[in-house]
Order: structure tokens, then C-alpha cells, then sequence
């Protein structure tokens, strides 16, 4: 396990830490008035009980921000990581999963915002390059809004062949591809689904495109080129969730 420790700014990922039984909290930085609000909004749980707690202004608080322009709203905290997962074991035994694969994807506020929406809708993990992951941003952590501790997270080495892994495990890539000429809504969703998501700018890698199984896409109005890609992911993620619990 990795025990490096780092910081995390804002209401939700400061707290939402701190309620997790699986995530180390070193220390925790507050203002005044933001003591009060864990206290008056978990009443039954004293959730700084046995934390190191430090006193602070806003001002004081503002240079774990650095020049990042994220508003840690008076929470700041020092974790540390939570345990690896290993994709190859969480898959044993289990069935109907359905995952998020980010294929390039890099922009932390985007990582973020997608694992929130992930989270919200109950999709079982995300599966992410190693390299392309900040996992000691603020800014990601922030926009997550707490859902980092509410979310399987997968790094792996190289996408292809995780991708080439979990097909030969009965899993179906869908990835989605503005060009392609079939909607997502024509999918039924059982069974096991890795939902593969290219990059911001240029979708998905040729040499990946090769490890999927079909491409989809969001169909909207042609005089929009494109969504951001966690708006994007947010509405495949609800859709997908909501036709996995519908019986045959």
C-alpha cells in the first residue's frame, strides 16, 4: 500500500474522508464555522473524534490551494491512500458488472466530475491508465465532491490489454464514438459492459478502438458538435444503470 500522504481541499471531500473507515485521516485543518457544520450535520457520529484537529482562518487555508483556484470552503485535510484494488480480483466470482474505462483522459476536473457521476449512479468501478491518473489532485478530489471515497478505482498499465483481458473474460467494450451510426439507447446492458471513453479533444485511440466490441453513441442535436465528456458520461451512466435494474 502506498503510504505516501497528501492534501485534499473542500467541504464534501474533507468529510466524506472522514466518514470512510478505509481512508487514513492524518489531519484536519478547519475554520470556526466549519467545526460547527461537521458537528451540526453529523450529529450522531463525532466524525473529528479522534483526528488531529488544527485551527485556522481562511486566509491561513487558502495557501493549500496554492495558485489552483479551488475553494476549500474552510476543510482541508491530510490523507493518506486508500488500498490498491486488483481489477483481475474483484472480477472473481462476480457477475453483471459494469465499468467506466477512460482511455487518455487527463483533465482532473473531468476524472472528477465523471467518478462523481459514477458513483451517484452505482456504476462498479472506473478503470484508469495509471499514468493518467492525478491521484493526489485537489482539484479532482473537489470535484469529485466527496465520491473518491464511494468508488472503486482500477489503475492499470495499459489499456489494451485490460481491455483484451475482460473480453476473454465474457465482458462487451462498447465505446463511444460521436461518427458512429448506432445509439446507446438500442443496447439492453445485461450482462457484463466496460463503457470505454476516449479523450477530451480526440476520442478513442485507433489501436484501441481495435478492443472493442461495437461503437456507440449519444445521440443529440447536429447543430451541437460535441458534450464535455463528464456531462457525456453522466447520461450514459444513468441510462445504463437504470436498464441494468429493469427485468428481462
Amino acid at each position: 500500500m502506498n503510504k505516501r500522504s497528501f492534501f485534499i481541499v473542500g467541504k464534501h471531500a474533507v468529510t466524506e474522508a472522514l466518514k470512510n473507515p478505509k481512508r487514513k485521516v492524518l489531519r484536519v485543518f478547519l475554520t470556526e464555522e466549519s467545526k460547527k457544520n461537521i458537528h451540526r450535520e453529523n450529529t450522531k457520529t463525532n466524525l473529528i473524534k479522534d483526528i488531529k484537529v488544527y485551527f485556522k482562518t481562511k486566509k491561513e487555508l487558502d495557501k493549500y490551494t496554492g495558485n489552483e483556484e479551488i475553494l476549500h470552503q474552510g476543510y482541508v485535510a491530510e490523507i493518506e491512500h486508500l488500498e490498491e484494488l486488483v481489477l483481475k480480483d474483484f472480477i472473481k466470482d462476480k457477475n453483471n458488472l459494469t465499468f467506466a474505462c477512460l482511455n487518455e483522459v487527463t483533465d482532473p476536473r473531468n476524472i472528477g466530475s465523471i467518478i462523481r457521476s459514477a458513483a451517484s449512479f452505482n456504476v462498479d468501478g472506473i478503470i484508469i491508465k495509471e499514468r493518467h491518473f492525478p491521484e493526489e489532485s485537489k482539484l479532482m478530489y473537489k470535484s469529485a465532491s466527496g465520491c473518491m471515497d464511494h468508488i472503486n478505482i482500477f489503475k492499470v498499465a495499459n489499456i489494451n490489454s485490460t481491455l483484451k483481458f475482460l473480453r476473454e473474460k465474457n465482458y462487451w467494450v462498447y465505446g463511444f464514438d460521436a461518427q458512429s451510426k448506432k445509439s446507446f439507447t438500442e443496447v439492453d446492458w445485461k450482462g457484463n459492459n466496460i463503457l470505454l471513453f476516449g479523450s477530451e479533444g480526440f476520442g478513442i485511440k485507433k489501436h484501441t478502438e481495435k478492443y472493442t466490441d461495437f461503437l456507440v453513441k449519444i445521440e443529440m442535436n447536429k447543430n451541437i458538435e460535441s458534450l464535455n465528456i463528464s456531462n457525456s458520461a453522466s447520461i450514459v451512466f444513468h441510462h445504463v444503470m437504470k436498464r441494468k435494474k429493469e427485468p428481462d
